[in-house]
């Protein structure tokens, strides 16, 4: 495989393509919403009006609005993505909501200028046009279990580009000018990981794409996944030239069927084509890549566990040093970055650092992908530049709160966060202002709460989770967590004292600097910032 190959390949796609696409999600929401039925549907209506000439009915993955699932839009085969700080759909696209089986032959008349009863989205909400898709460019366009459609979406090139123009180092120094952090939650310098692992002495070396998401609300990871697999794949083949690996791992978890079986089906067709494997594009660079199936243990999300997961020993974290960059999987230098930071790769190496560094603020670079949920309007994927308002995504474009109640928080971070009160909201989204609020990025739940929510219940059912998925390794998280659960019910039943508050303030504490990885270190956060901002619904329940 070459460069004119790939090519031919782009070229023939978009050939074959039709004046007019009907795509429709085949994302795990809205199959679970009888869209392949509706995908199915579909096709005979266009085969029953002799339309197979110009009508092209394409399964795509997530069109964002989950909430409208399933979701069929129609438009001209160019989708139309603007520059700059929004997101602009092309001027003929519809986009139909909540779509049944039965509504199939209503679509395809619209296209003669019929009427339609079937629902239709506003294309020109802000939940749109705020948008900025980098890691989501592909979402919604592409065929994931094409590797031709990603191919004319300009795939695989920036692989070629880095595999035959540039060395090692220019691809590390790309990534570090660009300014990007992890995706995964504490935000570390990408370009700095990388480094660290190019300069690590090892025999050999490991990539690993961790795709354990695991938060309450968040399903970024899972979706980009389904419908873009193949940018996943190139992200980590650049990273593993970049450091020097031979090797890579995706961890996923088991309750993730659809987007396993997307990458599956990926791996084989990039390795089929030559993509993946030996000597690729002709270089002396060999990459293989395997799918490592983990049972859904949430502290398997920390690196430490992940890989001792994947060595086939209980996931449990372990102290660190030595870090994975020196001595991670069977002893051996190891990168592991999760699937949103690998899927902003591709990108960052076709359009320069200079282009991803002019996105969002000075120390948060690019966009951020969010699985916006709770008391909202508009549930769904959310891509925003770093530095976008709390104000702007929730009451722009999540609509604030459905029959016109009032927003009292949104939850960031999952289990690690906090809940940040309403009169905050015009604060930015970035690492350093979530974190000054008392919540995380986290890797991108966020879950909005309105005036009927109990925060003590709130901090209450996050350690109830961190109770269940602490893997007991440790004494402070395994029976701290207990302890705060147990406190905080007694609260919420209104039988605490005001020694019981003062002693839940002290065991988080405890549990927060004693603990020995992130589960544990982060578990009192919701409880720390209800306590903060919320501090007379504990009082109001607490017994004289």
């Amino acid at each position: 495989m070459d460069l004119p190959e790939l090519l031919e390949i782009a070229q023939k796609e978009r050939a074959s393509e039709k004046p007019v696409q009907i795509r429709t999600c085949v994302a795990a929401g809205c199959l679970s919403a009888n869209s392949q039925a509706v995908k199915q549907r579909l096709e005979e209506a266009v085969e029953a009006e002799n339309l197979t000439q110009t009508v092209e009915v394409r399964g795509v993955g997530c069109m964002r609005l989950c909430c409208q699932g399933p979701l069929v839009e129609v438009g001209s085969r160019e989708w139309g993505v603007g520059s700059g700080e929004e997101c602009k759909q092309s001027p003929n696209s519809k986009l139909y909501e909540k779509v049944t089986p039965d509504d199939a032959p209503s679509i395809i008349a619209a296209l003669n200028g019929e009427q339609t009863t079937v629902q239709q989205g506003d294309l020109t909400h802000p939940f749109f046009t705020y948008q900025m898709p980098i890691v989501l460019e592909n979402s919604g366009k592409i065929d994931p279990e094409r590797i031709q459609s990603y191919i004319a979406a300009k795939g695989y090139q920036a692989l070629y580009h880095v595999l035959r123009e540039m060395t090692p180092n220019q691809v590390v120094d790309t990534i570090t000018r660009s300014g990007l952090r992890g995706r995964g939650g504490a935000g570390y310098p990408t370009g700095v990981k990388w480094a660290t692992v190019a300069k690590a002495k090892g025999d050999r070396k490991f990539v690993i794409c961790n795709a354990d998401e695991g938060d309450p609300g968040a399903f970024m990871d899972r979706s980009v996944l389904e419908s873009d697999p193949h940018r996943v794949l190139e992200g980590m083949a650049i990273a593993a030239y970049a450091v020097g690996a031979n090797q890579g791992y995706i961890y996923i978890r088991a309750e993730y069927p659809v987007a396993i079986k997307r990458l599956q089906t990926a791996i084989h067709q990039a390795q089929r084509l030559g993509i993946l494997g030996s000597q690729i594009f002709d270089s002396r660079f060999d990459f293989k890549i395997d799918i490592r199936i983990g049972a859904g243990a949430y502290v398997c999300g920390e690196e430490t566990a992940l890989m001792a997961s994947i060595e086939g020993k209980r996931g449990t974290p372990h102290p660190r040093p030595p870090y994975p960059a020196e001595s991670g999987l069977w002893g051996y230098p190891t990168l592991i970055n999760n699937v949103e930071t690998y899927a902003n790769v591709a990108p960052i190496i076709r359009k320069g650092a200079d282009w991803f560094a002019n996105i969002g603020t000075p120390k948060s670079k690019g966009t951020k992908v969010f699985a916006l949920a709770g008391k909202i309007r508009n549930t769904g994927l959310i891509e925003v530049p770093m530095g976008t308002s709390l104000k702007q995504i929730v009451e722009a474009m999540g609509g604030g709160v459905p029959n016109g109640g009032v927003v009292k928080a949104v939850q960031t971070g999952g289990p690690s966060g906090g809940c940040i009160p309403a009169a905050a909201f015009d604060s930015p989204v970035d690492y350093e202002s979530l974190t000054q609020l008392g919540s995380m990025m986290g890797s991108g739940g966020m879950i909005v709460m309105d005036e009927t929510t109990n925060m003590v219940d709130v901090a209450r059912f996050f350690m109830e989770f961190c109770m269940d998925e602490s893997c007991g390794k440790c004494i402070p998280c395994r029976v701290g967590t207990v302890q705060l659960y147990k406190l905080l019910t007694k609260i919420s039943e209104g039988k605490a004292s005001f020694a019981d508050l003062e002693l839940l303030e002290e065991l988080c504490d405890m549990v927060k600097h004693t603990s020995l990885c992130g589960l544990g270190q982060s578990a009192p956060n919701p409880v720390f910032s209800t306590l903060h901002y919320f501090r007379d619904e504990y009082l109001a329940l607490i017994s004289q």
